[in-house]
């Protein structure tokens, strides 16, 4: 599936979670989904618990979090000296 057909998946509505991204209109934030990945569980596991949700969708996730990442700036909070 091509980049464009995967963020499709990926939707916003003023409703659900403050606009926050969310997977095809229903209430699961794609960030939900990436604090699971980020935690350990394995995408088997996340699709078990949530039968609606396919592969897919997690792919979609991923790629909407490269996409929103390649475009920040990041500032590095601590300042190590070389003392």
């Amino acid at each position: 599936m091509d980049e464009s057909k995967l963020l499709e998946r990926i939707t916003v509505n003023p409703n659900i979670f403050g606009g926050k991204p969310i997977i095809r209109g229903q209430r699961l934030a794609v960030e939900h989904i990436l604090a699971m990945l980020a935690a350990g569980d394995y995408p088997d596991a996340i699709l078990s618990g949530y039968p609606w949700l396919e592969a897919e969708d997690i792919q979609a996730c991923l790629l909407y979090a490269r996409k929103v990442i390649g475009r920040e700036r990041i500032e590095n909070l601590t300042i190590e000296s070389s003392d």
